[in-house]
């Protein structure tokens, strides 16, 4: 594979580098040597001297167990994927993001020598798969480097815990903050709860609002999701006039009640309406309010929106783009900034077709990869190392993807508190974008720096 000199040249001028960072659509399980998206594609933003928190490699010889073939110096790593199920699409694209930044380590020299290589399986979003596919992989790789889903991944802890392996997970939860739940994991971005104040405080100081709707699906990203929009409410002083939280019921094409969720809510008449589920939720339920004439600020989780809501003919467009504003957890594209225009036409220069989510990808690659370099250091390339490695890592810097990380200290001390505010850019979208404008980069509302952690915003039992 060619790596395009243009997107090394950036990150070697910013001294970052390559050393050591929904509908169904899905893709088959790959053991092979080679990430697992064929698609060749350039580069992934990293440091020449690996991350600010490691050291220089030891002399000597790197421990090694599981998931680690030393004499051909390869690295692999887990992905419990949902690549057939109802985040399908996302988790597709993120995968494909995480193989543009492993693909562009390799060409590179790898991690001081070492090369990754990911080996994924196919969840299908089902706990007891996501469970038997652990069990496969925790016997291939050194850790997990994506754990798709929030009950699917505390199905798993009590195993990675007795294991001693190490799991990042594909799911904003607010748990994954909570010391009681993480000793084994490794959370990045915004969490759902958090995510909900930081719109509702963005939405109430730039508009007139006082009064709010809520609707979710009855799933740990729904019910994060309104816990965390009902106690903004209260701490803003905005009047629930609905509270559907669980009530959207989700099936195979969308809801099941798509017209009773949209008459409550415009029967009650919000200034604003804050919805988490699926993208087919949203639209179903969408549609239907502003065809009988609501206007409000919509807003929610952002997996709940998709970029299809603005596309070319869509019916709802100028609505959406005049009603929504979104956060997302990792740099929008619309961002510019070094790091992020980089990796962003690494995918385009791959053949992708432009996507928030592919940088996801990215941002978990990164995160592993500060792991794997910190354990390389350490000279302790076991899983027990790997883990050790990673919950030492007080920042991680992610290069301009997201947000800095941090996984020592207090509970407070993990919480990721800054987030990107976006809006539908429909004109963007049909020049080839990805259709998000960025209205705040970034962005921490005072309501979330003050946030007090103290555990999740809705349990999972």
């Amino acid at each position: 594979m060619k790596i395009k000199t243009r997107w090394l040249a950036i990150f070697l001028v910013m001294g970052m580098v390559l050393a050591a960072c929904s509908p169904d659509d899905g893709s088959p399980d790959t053991t092979g040597d080679e990430p697992t998206d064929t698609t060749e594609a350039p580069g992934s933003p990293g440091t020449t001297d690996g991350p600010s928190d490691t050291t220089a490699p030891p002399t000597g010889e790197v421990l090694t167990d599981i998931g680690v073939d030393a004499e051909n110096k390869v690295i692999r790593l887990g992905y419990l994927s949902d690549l057939s199920g109802p985040f399908a699409a996302l988790v597709g694209a993120i995968n494909a993001g995480a193989q543009i930044y492993w693909e562009g380590v390799n060409s590179s020299g790898g991690i001081d020598g070492w090369t990754i290589e990911m080996v994924v399986r196919d969840t299908g979003y089902d706990p007891a798969a996501h469970t038997t596919f652990y069990q496969e992989l925790k016997d291939e790789t050194v850790m997990i480097a994506q754990s798709t889903g929030s009950p699917h991944t505390v199905g798993i802890l009590d195993q990675l815990a007795a294991d001693g392996v190490l799991a990042i997970p594909l799911t904003w939860y607010s748990g994954w903050s909570d010391e009681t739940l993480n000793a084994n994991l490794l959370h990045h971005g915004m969490n759902y709860c958090l995510e909900a104040h930081q719109l509702l405080g963005y939405i109430t100081d730039n508009n007139e609002v006082s009064t709010i709707a809520v609707a979710s699906i009855p799933n740990d990203f729904g019910l994060d999701s309104a816990a965390g929009a009902v106690q903004a409410a209260d701490t803003l002083g905005l009047d629930v006039v609905y509270d559907g939280s669980g009530a959207i019921i989700p099936a195979a094409e969308g809801p099941e009640n798509p017209d009773e969720i949209a008459n409550a809510i415009v029967g009650a008449d919000p200034d604003v309406v804050f919805i988490t589920g699926r993208s087919q939720d949203t639209e179903a339920v969408y549609s239907l309010a502003v065809g009988q004439g609501l206007e409000a600020i919509w807003t929610g989780g952002f997996p709940t929106y998709s970029p299809r809501f603005i596309a070319p003919g869509s019916p709802i467009a100028d609505q959406v783009v005049r009603d929504w504003v979104l956060s997302f957890y990792a740099t929008p594209w619309a961002d510019g900034n070094a790091g992020i225009t980089a990796f962003s036409q690494a995918a385009l220069d791959a053949g992708l077709p432009a996507s928030e989510f592919y940088t996801e990808g990215a941002v978990e690659a990164t995160i592993a990869h500060a792991v794997l370099a910190q354990a390389i250091a350490n000279g302790d390339l076991t899983q027990a190392g790997v883990l050790a490695a990673g919950k030492s890592l007080e920042n991680v810097g992610l290069n301009g993807l997201g947000p800095d990380e941090s996984y020592t200290g207090s509970m407070n001390d993990q919480l990721q508190r800054v987030s990107y505010i976006v809006g539908p850019d429909a004109e963007g979208l049909a020049a080839g974008g990805t259709g998000f404008a960025l209205l705040e980069s970034n962005y921490t509302h005072p309501l979330v720096a003050d946030y007090d952690f103290t555990g999740a915003c809705y349990s999972l039992g």
